[in-house]
């Protein structure tokens, strides 16, 4: 004040300082008195009657001394004075306004809670562009990685809050913009950081002097009656306001209409009820007007925040030059906001990483409300030390605080119709589903009764299209799925007269369960919402914060449609559709997250297979709430399966950047399938037999799964083949494994990239694991040093180890001593095998020695491909005639020859022999051996299964001499292959007597041989015949023609027993 005043007088001159004394001297300003004559001749230098004016006038001074020019008519000098005035009060204003606005508080915020508007706001995506019906129809309807691809878009052309009053392509400057945006999109909050930015000179610095910022809900509670100059002064920080300095450049001015939708004014006043003068006062609704329609400081600018539905009533009272549309968050802007929101990056980014494979979720994230629920629930969540993985809100609940998030405001208000507002909404979301229909007519509207300006605003938008010459006015839910959301609370109300009579005919939740399968998925959500919004928590929200009741009576006709649908086990193996829909049914059981609903829905449920399907995140959740929930489920087979993959119901593929497999999306404290292992840790789990076969599981996924290994109890099958980790995981795995609570008995690890670097884990982890029975270990490059290690862990006395596959394993003749050693050692491994690897007959011979050995208990052994020639018959022939357990013996794909064969068959001969089946597939054999297998297989009396398929110069000859043994009572052969043998009709009249006088014979196989039609027909006359007890026949061949297609029809009529394989 006091350089304001020094720098006023010091201006003037002498002459004019000697008036201005004597107008102090006898002149009275506001009843305040004159200034004594002796006081002003005291006042000698301008400095000391500056001082004299603020003493005597205090706060008024400057007024004062501006009143007094007035009168010496000094009018350069009152003008300066007054700009000067303007001027120190704009900086006073500018602060006032940083500080009013900087911190603001958050609908959740307790007594002295403040946010940052600068540190937490993110950047809206704001267009001026009109767009076409097409466009918005899918801007609603699109989700997941489509919705997010059209917001990318739309933010390429978005406006920005400086540019709004940029002038237009013809040079032209709007005054009016009118901002509209829907519901919680952030319309209020992006007014409030104008007020902000301007203030702290980042938007508008030059352009405006003075930005007023009216809420129009205040206005609603506020005097009825007031000037333009009120509203004014209602923004600045004291009543000192230099009303006449500001109001004199009206082109320097901005009001901030903010939420024109609210207020309760018709607008439909006269000319002559409008003003122009702003000292004048009026009522409220009329200086708004006035204010709106340029006759109140025409010169003036306004912003004007709305939601779309009350356009048409702005329409009427004012003449808009532009308009601009919040649409709400791009992706990244969700990812920013999420960031700023939680304020470290890690939280942040497992926060937003979560809610981005929730695809639904994810979407309505666009609308900032929503994404402040979210980010609300979660923090806490985090804060409790809860995982929001495990205990997140479901869908339903998210769009019922949203829903209670847009109603808070007007909870109070002297609206008392919001509850048949609601059940209005209800009903016409319901109609639009049935009728697949998003976009309503205004008769619509009115034929709902929702055509008053109250219950418009709050979840319908409005949006005008051009048709023909014409506009076209409709309205639409913020989103499909909000729409989906309200249909389902139409089904579970409680009816009252106004739902009884409602426009939608049927509201029979039946009707909308037996359709869901029929409907093409556009049903899917609806129903999905219908199960959790009869959650028993929700139900409870719903009365105390509406005032609607949900019927209980739909609960059991839920219940009683799930239990009728009764599968065992969910298989994925039809087609995407019914997948997709399969699934989903398991989504509506989590959404009502019940366990005793879930428990008494899924009773006989046991199995669950998925193949080659893309789970999103809310699918691993549903399963992982399953597998903790349904005490009978039993088996989890996931086979080459993506997890965190968006958008299965898409026709489009997404882009790579959006398919997500395990190895990309995993953090190395959260693997993909953590929610999976948190389940099985749970004492409700009781599953059996888990299959992650070719899921890409990382390191991380091993670690997880070893410590739910170390929990879970029930656990006995655990299938990991096909995942490319190495022996990293496998090392975290054994960890687990050797836990005491580890109750697992079977471990399959087919090529998973192992190496020698894994087997000094596996076998400590055998030394110390009593329940293992079963460890296959197929494909993996072990070695021999590979596999001296894990017999070192087999020899010890706590291995309860049965059963080892070492499958390719590259192996050679030199592990097979440590490997005979363990047979002599480990009395409970009973079958080894060892298939294609180069053990060569040096190699079986050391194996033999094990094997004959009286501790040996082996019952099954596998050796196919293993580089065999005759010259290990003779002792594998020793191993037959003394071993009392070896029941099964696989020499497939070996070159033994007949030589070879003939030794086997002494041993077979011998009246020790135990073995059951032998396995001799393409071993390079012709009809000469045949005369002593014919032989083995009449004196042996235990041998059931015979493999001799793709042994092409057995030929005829060769089956004929068998078929003489065949055809003997004495014979118990129960399997006989003879496939690939080049067979012809010439041996069919043999095999025919077989078949009729055979009692033992139950499985033959003559696949991929030229029987012919007059080979076939003599079997066919034997097949039709009630006394064969042939059960299983394979025939398949290549020149299959309609006449032999004709008589295996006539077998399948005459011996409905027998099952034809072709």
């Amino acid at each position: 004040m006091d350089e304001l005043l020094l720098n006023a007088l010091e201006n003037l001159s002498e002459e004019d300082l000697k008036k201005l004394k004597l107008k102090l001297c006898y002149t009275d300003y506001e009843g305040k008195g004159t200034i004594s004559k002796n006081q002003l001749d005291k006042a000698a230098h301008v400095t000391d009657l500056v001082q004299l004016l603020i003493e005597f006038y205090s706060e008024d001074a400057v007024d004062a001394t501006l009143y007094f020019f007035d009168k010496m008519c000094v009018r350069d000098s009152a003008a300066r004075l007054r700009k000067a005035i303007e001027k120190d009060y704009r900086v006073k204003y500018e602060e006032h306004i940083k500080k009013q606005y900087q911190l603001i508080k958050e609908r959740n915020s307790r007594l002295g809670e403040n946010v940052n508007l600068s540190k937490i706001y993110t950047k809206l995506t704001i267009i001026s562009k009109l767009r076409c019906k097409k466009e918005r129809e899918h801007e609603i309807m699109a989700s997941g990685w489509k919705h997010a691809k059209i917001m990318t878009e739309r933010a390429r052309s978005s406006v920005t809050m400086n540019s709004l009053f940029n002038p237009d392509e013809n040079g032209q400057t709007p005054q009016i913009v009118v901002l509209q945006g829907a519901a919680g999109i952030g319309k209020t909050m992006t007014a409030k950081k104008i007020m902000l930015d301007w203030a702290s000179g980042e938007v508008y610095e030059n352009r405006f002097a003075y930005i007023f910022y009216i809420n129009c809900r205040e206005i609603n509670y506020g005097s009825k009656s007031g000037t333009v100059i009120d509203l004014i002064t209602k923004n600045c920080p004291d009543r000192n306001v230099p009303i006449k300095e500001i109001l004199f450049n009206q082109e320097k001015l901005l009001f901030i209409i903010d939420g024109f939708d609210e207020l309760r004014f018709s607008f439909d006043q006269k000319e002559d009820s409008l003003g122009t003068d702003p000292r004048k006062e009026m009522p409220v609704e009329d200086t708004l007007s006035s204010l709106f329609r340029k006759k109140l400081l025409p010169k003036s600018y306004l912003i004007i925040t709305t939601r779309p539905t009350a356009l048409e009533k702005l329409q009427q009272c004012m003449a808009c030059s532009r308009y601009a549309e919040i649409l709400g968050f791009s992706e990244d802007d969700r990812k920013e906001y999420f960031h700023k929101f939680f304020g470290n990056n890690i939280d942040a980014t497992k926060a937003f990483d979560f809610v981005k494979q929730n695809e639904m979720l994810f979407t309505m994230c666009f609308v900032p409300i929503v994404c402040w629920i979210t980010c609300t629930v979660m923090k806490q969540q985090l804060e409790a030390g809860i995982d929001f993985a495990q205990n997140s809100k479901t869908l339903t609940a998210v769009y019922m605080l949203f829903l209670y998030s847009l109603l808070e405001p007007h909870s109070h208000s002297r609206n008392q119709n919001m509850q048949d507002n609601l059940k209005k909404l209800c009903s016409l979301a319901a109609d639009g589903i049935w009728k697949q229909k998003i976009l309503f007519g205004e008769e619509e509207i009115k034929e709902y009764g929702l055509d008053k300006f109250y219950s418009l605003p709050l979840f319908l938008n409005e949006s005008v299209f051009k048709r023909d010459i014409d506009c076209l006015c409709v309205y639409s839910f913020i989103h499909l799925s909000f729409q989906e959301f309200f249909a389902a609370l139409f089904y579970v109300l409680e009816e009252d007269e106004q739902m009884k009579y409602s426009v939608t005919p049927n509201r029979d939740a039946k009707l909308l369960l037996e359709n869901y399968g029929k409907s093409g998925n556009y049903l899917m959500l609806t129903v999905r919402f219908l199960f959790g919004l009869l959650n028993e928590e929700i139900m409870k929200d719903i009365k105390k914060k509406i005032g609607l009741k949900i019927s209980p009576k739909i609960k059991p006709d839920l219940l009683k449609w799930v239990k009728t649908k009764k599968p065992k086990k969910l298989s994925f193996s039809s087609s995407h559709d019914e997948l997709i829909y399969k699934l989903e049914e398991f989504h509506c059981l989590y959404e009502i997250q019940e366990e005793s609903f879930v428990k008494s829905a899924l009773d006989h449920f046991t199995e669950i297979d998925i193949h080659n399907y893309p789970l999103t995140q809310m699918d691993q959740m549903v399963i992982s709430f399953f597998v903790k929930s349904c005490p009978t489920l039993k088996s989890l087979w996931l086979s080459v399966c993506k997890f965190g993959v968006e958008d299965k119901n898409e026709e489009l593929t997404a882009p790579p950047a959006k398919r997500l497999c395990l190895q990309e999306q995993a953090e190395p404290n959260n693997s993909p399938v953590y929610l999976l292992c948190q389940a099985l840790k749970d004492p409700n789990c009781k599953l059996k037999k888990l299959k992650l076969e070719k899921c890409s599981l990382t390191v991380a996924c091993y670690r997880d799964l070893s410590s739910a290994l170390s929990i879970n109890q029930t656990l006995r099958e655990l299938d990991l083949s096909y995942n490319d980790q190495g022996n990293q995981g496998v090392q975290d795995l054994c960890k687990g494994l050797k836990h005491p609570n580890c109750e697992l008995q079977t471990l399959r690890l087919e090529r998973c990239g192992l190496t020698t670097g894994c087997c000094g884990s596996l076998s400590h982890m055998l030394r110390t694991n009593q329940t293992l029975s079963e460890l296959e270990l197929k494909w993996n490059r072990l070695g021999d040093s590979g596999v001296k290690l894990l017999c070192e862990g087999l020899k010890c006395q706590n291995s309860g180890l049965q059963k080892i596959v070492l499958w390719g394993c590259e192996l050679t003749a030199d592990c097979c001593g440590e490997l005979s050693s363990v047979l002599t050692t480990r009395k409970t491994l009973t079958e080894v095998n060892l298939n294609l690897n180069e053990l060569g007959d040096s190699g079986v011979r050391r194996l033999c020695t094990g094997l004959k050995h009286p501790d040996c208990k082996l019952q099954k052994l596998w050796l196919d491909k293993c580089g065999l020639t005759a010259n290990c018959c003779g002792v594998l022939s020793s191993v037959l005639s003394t071993s009392q357990t070896l029941i099964e013996l696989s020499l497939n794909l070996n070159k033994l020859g007949d030589a070879g064969v003939k030794q086997l068959c002494k041993g077979l001969r011998h009246p020790d022999c135990k073995l059951q089946t032998l396995g001799l597939f393409r071993c390079d054999l012709t009809a000469d051996c045949c005369g002593d297998l014919s032989s083995a297989l009449g004196m042996n009396q235990v041998l059931t299964e015979l493999d001799l398929k793709w042994n092409r110069q057995l030929g005829d000859s060769g089956v004929k001499v068998l078929c003489e043994r065949l055809k003997h009572p004495g014979c118990r052969l129960k399997k006989i292959r003879f496939s690939w043998c080049d067979l012809t009709a010439d041996c069919c009249s043999d095999l025919s007597t077989v078949l009729s006088t055979n009692q033992i014979l139950t499985e033959l196989d003559l696949g991929e041989n030229n029987l012919g039609y007059s080979g076939l027909k003599l079997l066919c006359e034997k097949l039709k015949d009630q006394n064969c007890k042939l059960r299983k026949i394979r025939l398949r061949c290549s020149n299959m023609s309609e006449e032999m297609r004709r008589e295996l029809s006539a077998v399948e009529t005459m011996n409905p027993h027998l099952v034809i394989q072709l």
